[in-house]
């Protein structure tokens, strides 16, 4: 198996995750938090979406797909590119209001999609470029991809336990 293959499995395996994290579920158990002050099941798909779209988008060079259609308004948020939810207080989580489990599995399913065409194209060398020399040592395109991947797995499987806990709540 070459990089590229290995890549495009592992996030690949993310659109099914997140489906299972939402299906069935309404709006207002999207919008949940399990306790007080914890993040509800719709922003943390949101927010793993937005980390990859933003990642990838960077990497490409291109624009977000969050800002390059009416993505924010099916969350009740606005299109700045620069949310992706880091630092967010327990009221800015509670403002991400998907309006249901389908906007969240549409979001995640246009990224993953140009996600997906990326690793495709991918040469060996291209994960040895330098994207952020900003850290010691710089951060290459392979080392983005795997901090992005690894960020979306922590926070799917989050999104797979609040689900768990609100449904027995």
């Amino acid at each position: 198996m070459d990089v590229n293959d290995l890549l495009a499995e592992a996030y690949g395996r993310l659109p099914d995750l997140v489906d299972s994290a939402v299906d069935g579920l309404g709006p207002e158990q999207l919008r949940q938090p399990p306790a007080p002050g914890a993040n509800t099941v719709g922003w943390l798909v949101w927010h793993l979406t937005r980390v990859q779209d933003s990642g990838v988008a960077d990497l490409l060079g291109e624009e977000q797909v969050w800002v390059s259609g009416d993505w924010a308004g099916r969350f009740g948020l606005t299109a700045d590119p620069n949310d992706i939810g880091f630092g967010h207080t327990p009221e800015q989580v509670l403002a991400c209001r998907p309006e249901s489990g389908r906007a969240l599995v549409d979001y995640h399913r246009a990224v993953a999609e140009r996600t997906g065409a990326y690793l495709r194209g991918l040469r060996p060398a291209d994960l040895d470029r330098v994207v952020d020399e900003n850290w010691d040592p710089p951060v290459t395109a392979g080392v983005r991809l795997a901090s992005l991947l690894e960020d979306d797995l922590q926070h799917v499987g989050q999104a797979a336990y609040v689900r768990g806990v609100i449904e027995r709540g």
